[in-house]
C-alpha cells in the first residue's frame, strides 16, 4: 500500500548508532517465542516461518505469532489486535515493523506520525514483561525510490536516498526506546552493491522476493540466536545455492560480525574499589545503563541504591561474599568480591566480574521458574561431583542441592563452583 506524506520540510533527521554491548542468554535451551507486529513486508513469503525453519535447521526451536495486516502502521497497531497480543506477555522478542514508507518521510511528519507510536509499542512491551526484547525491523528503500513522494521530498527519488532515511529513523527509534534493531535494510544494501543481479524485489519493486525474505530471515536468526549464518544449510525453494551463499555472506558481515551494534544496551557493573577500616567497608561501583543497583553484603543484608559508593558495617567476624548486581529490564551484570572481617584486620580477596556468559559454564533454563540444571565444560554436574554453592537474592550463601521452589524468591542468583583448584562463577534469574 502506498502512502503519501502530508507536510514538507527540508530538515532531515540523522540518527547516531549507539555502541551496544551484546547480551548472550540461554534462550537456545528452550523454545524462543517471537511476536511479529507489522504488515505485508512481514507477511509476504511468511518471514516468521522461514526464520523458524532456519532456526530448526540449526538445532534451535522458535515458536511465533503475528499480526501483519497489509499497510498497517504503528499508530494502527496501538489500537488493534497487536496491543492485545503484546499485553498478553510471554514473548522473548517482539518485532516491530512500520509501514514501508512512513519512516522515510520528512522529520516533522515522522515525529508526529511514527515516533510517538513506536514509543508506545515499546513501552507496552516492557510493561507486559520486562524480560521481553523489543526489536525494530529495519526495512529497505524501494527499488527505484518512492516516485510518488519524490516531488515533495526529493531525497526519496532514489533507492539510496529512501534507504538512507529508513536506516536513520530505525536506528533512532531503537536507540531512543531502549530497543534492538534488525538491520535487514543494511543487508539488502550490501547485496545490491556487491551482487546487483540478485533480485531482492517482486515486480512491484517494493515487496521482497523469496531471496529478499531469506535475507531478512537469516538476519533475524542471527539477532535471535546469535548463530553464524555461514553455517546455515537451509535454503528455501526459489533461491539458488549460489544466491543463498551470497545472502548468508552479507548477513554474516553486516549482522553477525556487528551484532553488538544492533542490540539494545546492556547494563554493566563492576566493583571499582574496596576501602576497609576495621569492620566498616566502603565499596565503590562503576555502572552504566543500569535501572537499579543492588549490593548483597554476604551477611544476609542488602541495599538498593543509585549511589556509586556504599558503606557497610559488619557486626560479626567471618568471610563474606559481596555481590554487586546491575540490572536493566531482565538483563544483569554482576561482580563479586570477598571480605574477611577479623577483628581489627579486614582483608579483601580478588574482585571477580561475572560475565553474562561463560563458555565453560551453562545454566538452563535461564531465566527459570524452577531449580536450574548446570553444565560445566559440556558435562552435567551435581553436588556429588563438585562443590557448588549459590548466593541468593537476599545475600545468603547456601548449598546448591538445598535449592527448591519453596526457598527460591525471585531475583538474581550467583552460582559458585570449586573444581580442581579453580573457581567458576555463573548466574541465573528466578522469575
Amino acid at each position: 500500500m502506498n502512502r503519501r506524506y502530508t507536510k514538507i520540510t527540508k530538515a532531515i533527521f540523522f540518527g547516531v548508532v549507539a555502541s551496544f554491548l551484546s547480551v548472550t542468554t540461554a534462550r537456545a535451551q528452550s523454545a524462543t517465542n517471537v511476536l511479529f507486529v507489522g504488515n505485508s513486508y512481514t507477511e509476504v513469503n511468511n518471514l516468521p516461518q522461514m526464520t523458524a525453519d532456519i532456526a530448526a535447521s540449526m538445532g534451535f526451536e522458535m515458536t511465533w505469532s503475528g499480526n501483519t495486516p497489509g499497510g498497517c502502521t504503528f499508530r494502527q497497531h496501538c489500537t488493534n489486535r497487536s496491543m492485545t497480543l503484546i499485553q498478553n506477555g510471554g514473548w522473548d522478542y517482539v518485532v516491530l515493523q512500520e509501514q514501508s514508507q512512513y519512516p522515510s518521510f520528512p522529520q516533522s511528519q515522522v515525529e508526529a506520525e511514527v515516533f510517538p507510536y513506536a514509543a508506545q509499542l515499546v513501552a507496552s512491551v516492557y510493561a507486559a514483561s520486562p524480560c521481553t526484547e523489543p526489536m525494530f525491523y529495519m526495512t529497505w528503500g524501494r527499488k527505484n525510490g518512492d516516485a510518488g513522494n519524490a516531488p515533495y521530498f526529493p531525497i526519496l527519488g532514489t533507492y539510496e536516498g529512501m534507504d538512507s532515511m529508513l536506516y536513520e529513523r530505525y536506528v533512532y527509534m531503537a536507540e531512543s526506546n531502549d530497543a534492538s534493531v534488525c538491520p535487514v535494510g543494511r543487508v539488502w544494501r550490501q547485496l545490491r552493491t556487491n551482487h546487483p543481479d540478485l533480485e531482492l524485489y517482486q515486480s512491484d519493486e517494493s515487496h521482497p522476493s523469496v531471496a529478499g525474505t531469506y535475507a531478512a530471515a537469516c538476519s533475524f536468526f542471527v539477532m535471535f540466536f546469535g548463530g553464524d549464518p555461514a553455517e546455515v544449510t537451509y535454503t528455501p525453494n526459489g533461491v539458488s545455492p549460489q544466491h543463498a551463499e551470497w545472502i548468508r555472506d552479507a548477513v554474516r558481515e553486516v549482522v553477525w560480525l556487528q551484532r553488538p551494534q544492533w542490540q539494545r544496551p546492556q547494563p554493566t557493573g563492576s566493583i571499582a574499589s574496596v576501602d576497609i577500616d576495621g569492620a566498616s567497608v566502603v565499596f565503590t561501583a562503576n555502572t552504566s545503563y543500569a535501572d537499579s543497583t543492588v549490593w548483597h553484603f554476604g551477611d544476609g543484608t542488602s541495599t538498593v541504591t543509585t549511589d556509586s559508593i556504599v558503606c557497610h558495617n559488619y557486626s560479626d567476624t567471618g568471610i563474606f561474599a559481596v555481590t554487586l548486581v546491575a540490572t536493566r529490564h531482565c538483563m544483569t551484570d554482576t561482580a563479586v568480591t570477598t571480605v574477611h572481617i577479623a577483628g581489627d584486620t579486614t582483608t579483601v580477596t580478588g574482585i571477580v566480574r561475572i560475565a553474562e556468559s561463560d563458555n565453560r559454564l551453562q545454566i538452563f533454563p535461564n531465566p527459570t521458574t524452577t531449580k536450574p540444571l548446570i553444565l560445566l565444560d559440556g558435562k552435567m554436574i551435581t553436588p556429588d561431583d563438585e562443590e557448588i554453592s549459590v548466593t541468593t537474592p537476599d545475600g545468603r550463601t547456601i548449598p546448591y542441592d538445598t535449592l527448591n521452589e519453596a526457598n527460591m524468591p525471585r531475583g538474581v542468583y550467583i552460582v559458585r563452583i570449586r573444581q580442581k583448584g579453580r573457581v567458576v562463577y555463573g548466574k541465573f534469574i528466578k522469575q
